[in-house]
């Protein structure tokens, strides 16, 4: 991998983005802003995800308004998503939010956009320059290449909040194709010093959405370009920070929490892999630690598996081998092997949290 582009750092409440500050996670709500109790309920079960930051739609002066009561009762720092209308901006700005995101397609005067960069300057409020493929205008450049297209759209954003002395900024460019993505994001890392939003926009449902983000993200944080992202999927936003988190984890960008390894099976198979697996994700969904679980089919690979896990299962004919700390420990009914699975994890966690607790005295 190589090392991670140098960017200038900007804050958004607690959380740095850019500079030598680790990736952040971002996802965003699919509540009604208005309503407040619900966009806080899921702010908080996305943050007990371990996602970073929030962003919020803010469609009319009545959102922007809810965004007081929000961002007092939000345990991570809140952007406000907005679109066409700069008073909503403003607004948001005066409602206490810790970031901008501004699409470039359609706040197109001027003097709007010289009166949100001034209020912002006052707040100290980032703004997330957000080009978007789906919404450049269509007069725009016509002839160049997509990528092109929107990597100029975004320098002239770009030049213009320097003019106006302002460099709280970062920048995303996101299109639902992966490749065009890369290539847009690969052109702007060399032209600005600033912190780079990853993601594959309108992605599709959470397989497809995955599979997309896990390629242009991946693929640009392998190079060392990328300084927080989000995974855009359909459906429900905890996905996009699982997913987003797996990403991290994978590229060893952060720590990867709970990892389930479990084999795709085949004929071989005698143990019910699938469910077992997904049984055992669900266990470890509010699990923080790191901590290695094998499940497996047979004993092929599985022994190698879990020698190499912190806790294991190896199945064949009717019952599962089970390995702790990469050890052979017992066997037992393969019925049982979900409910001893559970039992091994918590010793484990447990025998952390103590010697944990004991080196803090």
């Amino acid at each position: 991998m190589r090392t991670r582009r140098p960017t200038i750092p900007i804050r958004l409440r607690d959380i740095v983005i850019g500079g030598d500050a680790p990736v952040s996670v971002q996802s965003m709500t699919k509540t009604d802003t208005r309503d407040v109790r619900s966009t806080v309920r899921q702010i908080r079960n996305l943050a007990d995800a371990g996602c970073d930051i929030v962003r919020v739609a803010v469609p009319d002066i009545e959102a922007a308004e809810a965004l007081a009561a929000i961002c007092r009762e939000s345990p991570v720092p809140i952007v406000a998503d907005i679109h066409f209308d700069h008073r909503l901006a403003l607004a948001a700005i005066d409602s206490g939010v810790d970031g901008l995101r501004l699409n470039p397609g359609n706040i197109t005067r001027r003097e709007h956009l010289v009166r949100v960069v001034g209020r912002a300057r006052e707040r100290s409020v980032p703004i997330r320059i957000g080009v978007n493929g789906g919404s450049l205008p269509e007069d725009y450049r016509p002839e160049e290449p997509l990528p092109d297209r929107m990597v100029a759209l975004a320098m002239e954003q770009v030049l213009l909040l320097e003019e106006l002395d302002f460099r709280l900024i970062k920048v995303s460019l996101k299109v639902s194709d992966a490749r065009a993505t890369i290539d847009a994001y690969r052109l702007i890392a060399a032209r600005i010093p600033y912190p780079l939003h990853l993601g594959v926009t309108e992605a599709g449902p959470p397989l497809t959405g995955a599979i997309r983000n896990a390629l242009g993200i991946g693929i640009l944080l392998n190079e060392g370009v990328g300084d927080t992202i989000r995974v855009s999927m359909s459906g429900d936003p905890l996905l996009e920070v699982e997913a987003g988190r797996e990403i991290l984890g994978s590229l060893h960008l952060a720590s990867p929490g709970p990892r389930v390894v479990s084999c795709p099976t085949c004929g071989r198979t005698a143990l019910d892999v699938p469910g077992i697996s997904a049984r055992v994700t669900e266990f470890l969904r509010t699990v923080k630690e790191p901590i290695r679980v094998a499940v497996m089919g047979c004993v092929v690979n599985g022994p190698g598996e879990c020698r190499d896990a912190d806790v294991g299962v190896a199945g064949g004919d009717g019952k599962v081998l089970l390995f702790r700390g990469g050890v052979f420990v017992r066997s037992v009914p393969a019925e049982a092997a979900c409910d001893v699975l559970f039992e091994e994890i918590r010793a484990v966690l447990q025998r952390r949290e103590f010697k944990h607790d004991n080196e803090q005295r």
